[in-house]
C-alpha cells in the first residue's frame, strides 16, 4: 500500500498544473470570533483522504502460569514421544505389525521389554515482554470545516485505521514434567535395531497391542522451550475537532485530536517443545479473542497542494489506548498499546 501511495504521489506531481492554493477565506480572517462559513462560499471546506499507515511503538507482554497438558502425543492411541504401537490393517486384537521405536536405550533384551515414554503435561511458570517493530497498515478521513477562525478553518474529522500487527517472542523456562512409560513384552519377537518403523498392513515383527505395565513419574524436572505470538488486527475510529490553514499558496496544514476507539481482533498463538530427559514433546495451539479498547489522539498533517482537487499529505500521528489481552487456560498475550506512533502518507481530495 504504501508503494502504490508513492506512485499515486508521483504521478500527481508530475502532471501538476501551475494553479494557486486554496482560495483565501472569506469574513474578517484577523477577527478572533469564530465565524461560520457560509453554506454558499466558494471555499472548499470538506476533505476526504486515503494512504498508507506505520504504526510503531506497540509492544506484547506474554505470560505462562499453570499447569498444562500436552497435545503432541496421544498414548491412549498409541502413539508416544518415542514410538508408537497401534493397531494394523489385519484388525488383529491382541498383535500388531504397525510399530516402531527410535532409541537403542528403550530395548531392553535381558528383561524381553521394549519401553515407550510420552510427556503427558508440565508445570511452569514464566513472562516476557517484547518491543514490537514497524507494522504497515491502513488509513483513511472525512471531515468538515464550519467555521473560519483568523486564516484557519476549524471543523471537524472522522478517521478510520487498520492496521495488522504481529509480535512474537522465543524463549527457555524450567518446568516440572509429568512423564508416563509404557513397557511391552518382547518375548519371541526378533526385535529390529533401532530405529524401526513398521507398517500397518500386517508384514513383519508383530508387538503385543497393548502394554503390560505404565507408570507415572510426576515431578521429573525438564525445560519448555517456547514461542509465543500475537496475530492480531487493530480497527480504530476516531473523532474530533480539526484545524485547517494554508501556510502558503502551495503547502497547508492541519491540525487535530479527540477520543478514539479501538477493536483488537486475533489470536494468540503458542509452539512448545517439552524435553525431560531424552524424552521430547511438542505442543501447539491457539487462543482467539477480541477486545474493546479506548484513548484519544493528537494528529498533524502537512498536504502539498499538486492541482484545485488534489493534495500530497504526510501524516504524523500520537495514540495512547488502553492494553488488549487474549488469554486462557493460564495463559494470556496482552498487545500494549500505551504510546503507539503512527506515520502516514497519502491523496488528500478537498471539496
Amino acid at each position: 500500500m504504501l508503494k502504490i501511495s508513492i506512485c499515486l504521489a508521483c504521478c500527481l506531481l508530475g502532471i501538476a498544473p501551475h494553479v494557486s492554493a486554496q482560495p483565501e477565506v472569506d469574513g474578517k480572517p484577523d477577527s478572533s470570533a469564530f465565524i461560520r462559513i457560509p453554506k454558499d462560499t466558494d471555499d472548499w471546506t470538506r476533505h476526504f483522504r486515503i494512504g498508507a499507515l506505520v504504526g510503531m511503538n506497540i509492544g506484547a507482554s506474554f505470560k505462562e502460569n499453570g499447569t498444562f497438558a500436552i497435545s503432541g502425543n496421544n498414548p491412549a492411541a498409541g502413539i508416544y514421544d518415542d514410538g508408537y504401537v497401534r493397531r494394523d490393517q489385519t484388525g488383529d486384537p491382541n498383535y500388531t505389525s504397525y510399530w516402531g521405536y527410535n532409541n537403542a536405550s528403550q530395548y531392553n533384551a535381558g528383561n524381553n521389554t521394549l519401553t515407550m515414554s510420552a510427556n503427558t503435561g508440565f508445570t511452569t511458570a514464566s513472562s516476557a515482554n517484547v518491543n514490537g517493530g514497524a507494522f504497515a497498515g491502513f488509513d483513511m478521513a472525512y471531515g468538515d470545516n464550519i467555521w473560519y477562525w483568523k486564516h484557519a478553518r476549524v471543523g471537524w474529522e472522522l478517521g478510520f485505521g487498520l492496521l495488522p500487527v504481529n509480535i512474537s517472542q522465543r524463549g527457555s523456562m524450567p518446568a516440572t514434567i509429568t512423564q508416563t512409560t509404557f513397557n511391552f513384552d518382547t518375548a519371541g519377537i526378533a526385535i529390529p535395531g533401532a530405529p524401526y518403523q513398521g507398517g500397518s498392513i500386517g508384514l513383519g515383527p508383530l508387538m503385543t497391542n497393548s502394554p503390560y505395565h505404565s507408570s507415572n513419574l510426576p515431578n521429573t524436572p525438564g525445560t519448555v522451550v517456547s514461542s509465543q505470538s500475537l496475530d492480531v488486527t487493530l480497527y480504530t475510529l476516531r473523532l474530533g475537532p480539526s484545524f485547517y490553514w494554508d501556510l502558503t499558496e502551495r503547502v497547508g496544514m492541519s491540525l487535530g485530536a479527540g477520543p478514539v476507539v479501538g477493536i483488537v481482533s486475533g489470536d494468540y498463538k503458542y509452539d512448545e517443545t517439552i524435553t525431560a530427559g531424552s524424552i521430547n514433546a511438542r505442543n501447539t495451539g491457539r487462543i482467539s479473542g477480541t477486545s474493546l479498547i479506548y484513548g484519544g489522539y493528537v494528529n498533524a498533517a502537512v498536504m502539498y497542494h499538486v492541482q484545485e482537487d488534489a493534495d500530497i499529505y504526510i501524516g504524523a500521528q500520537y495514540m495512547p489506548m488502553g492494553n488488549a489481552t487474549i488469554s486462557g487456560g493460564g495463559r494470556s498475550g496482552r498487545l500494549n498499546l500505551g504510546g503507539q506512533l503512527y506515520f502516514s502518507i497519502g491523496i488528500n481530495w478537498p471539496f
